[in-house]
């Protein structure tokens, strides 16, 4: 999602994986070996009865209820996550998801009888079935190294998948004690864990799987899916961009700062679907700033650096590269940074070119530009001049603009008047658009994705 991976792998990965000269922490197999033994376990049949795959899925709600304070304190290793922050939107955002997949599945799994034509005869059935796909890669971001590793990981197990795991490097306290837990809680046989950096990472991509789930952002991406085609396989690409908030006069902007500081500014922006930039007419932008103001400091206090909920930029590489945003216009609230310790205020800039730094990539990061449009007409001619974004936000009080936003838009998620709260929707799929992504997943949805539709039809002998 975004900025979710640093790491570059080779553009071409070649039809044969080679041995990473300096194997690390983790990687206790050469990715070939690892692929082959949990295909050979797939084929005995192991995880496709539903007793295993509810097993699995309560043993991963057992390691994240059981070492909570273990992740914990590793996400605030990584990111300067709180407590909080950490049960909040990746512990407890995990769980929430096993306990819906644990409720559902028998529902879900059930074969879905189809009409046969008479001249079939009536003694035909149709029908149609979920059957695991095989073995599933999954690579996972360093923004939230727990969820977003975990969240695909448990559809892949409840559809029935062998499922080998590549946490992000960039989240090493995370990765380790991922690396631990998971062997320890779930079937060895058919979940593996592979730490490392380009070398593991690129050696993984050039062995086979039956699906590739990534999330991260659009140039690995394309490195990933050039990957995927050497062996026909599917990819679930879960990116990010530029997702837009329009306000609308009509609405009550304290309402609308407490939302859209809340939402941007959780884990110090690092959200693949964050507000990235807010369009409104010039009149409510400028109404905007002392409410800004006011929401920042309800969150933080007066100074955010000293406050405990508030996180720090994941490495000094990402901390420069926005930095370097900061003079895109005129900071309303925030502006200040800290190399040292990674952390930079939490900002709202006004004044800001469509033109600038700021604004031609996805910032993932605690910066929130406004741009002004006359209204809505040029608000969704800005929004369909650009890539579709993972998500979009609206706040307005008018149904019918709500409603024309709908309908003459595209993104992944629609949000009115609530940014990031789609997300947590279990019932709701999850995924991009375009550049923001390819397929989606969460609840029934991560069946879908990671399983395959099979016909059947069924015609007696005598």
């Amino acid at each position: 999602m975004g900025h979710g991976d640093s790491w570059q792998l080779h553009a071409t990965v070649p039809g044969r994986s080679r041995r990473p000269a300096h194997p690390q922490r983790g990687t206790v197999n050469h990715p070939a070996d690892t692929v082959a033994r949990l295909r050979a376990a797939f084929r005995t049949g192991r995880t496709k009865p539903v007793e295993w795959r509810v097993s699995q899925l309560r043993r991963l709600r057992d390691l994240l209820t059981e070492h909570t304070d273990d992740l914990a304190a590793a996400l605030h290793a990584d990111l300067g996550k709180s407590a909080t922050e950490a049960r909040r939107t990746e512990i407890g955002f995990t769980v929430r998801e096993i306990d819906h997949t644990l409720d559902h599945l028998d529902e879900w799994l059930r074969p879905e009888p189809a009409p046969v034509p008479d001249r079939l005869g009536a003694d035909a059935r149709a029908w149609t079935q979920y059957d695991p796909l095989g073995v599933v890669l999954v690579i996972a971001p360093w923004n939230y190294p727990v969820q977003l590793l975990l969240t695909p990981l448990l559809g892949a197990l409840a559809a029935g998948n062998a499922v080998v795991a590549k946490p992000s490097e960039l989240a090493p306290a995370t990765s380790a004690v991922l690396a631990r837990l998971l062997p320890a809680y779930l079937d060895p046989e058919a979940v593996a864990v592979v730490e490392g950096g380009i070398p593991e990472t690129t050696a993984l991509l050039a062995e086979r799987f039956d699906h590739i789930f990534y999330t991260g952002n659009g140039t690995v991406g394309r490195v990933v899916m050039r990957a995927a085609a050497e062996h026909l396989t599917p990819v679930t690409l879960e990116l990010g961009g530029k997702s837009p908030a329009f306000v609308d006069r009509d609405t009550d902007l304290s309402v609308v700062a407490d939302r859209l500081a809340a939402g941007k500014f959780l884990n110090a922006g690092q959200t693949c679907v964050a507000p990235d930039y807010v369009l409104t007419d010039p009149a409510t932008a400028k109404a905007l700033e002392a409410e800004f103001v006011r929401a920042v400091e309800a969150l933080f206090g007066t100074d955010p650096a000293s406050s405990g909920e508030y996180g720090r930029i994941v490495n000094e590489r990402h901390f420069d590269r926005l930095t370097a945003l900061l003079d895109s216009g005129r900071a309303v609230v925030g502006g200040g940074s800290d190399r040292a310790t990674k952390y930079i205020a939490p900002t709202v800039l006004a004044d800001v070119d469509p033109a600038s730094p700021v604004m031609r990539e996805e910032i993932f990061g605690p910066i929130l530009p406004v741009v002004t449009v006359a209204g809505l007409d040029e608000a969704i001619e800005f929004i369909n001049d650009r890539d579709k974004p993972l998500a979009l936000y609206v706040f307005s009080a008018s149904e019918g603009t709500r409603d024309r936003v709908a309908a003459e838009t595209s993104s992944g998620g629609l949000g009115h008047g609530l940014p990031l709260a789609h997300l947590t929707v279990s019932d709701l799929p999850f995924g991009g658009v375009g550049e923001s992504g390819i397929g989606n997943y969460h609840g029934r949805y991560s069946i879908e994705t990671f399983s395959h539709r099979k016909a059947v039809l069924e015609k007696p002998l005598a």
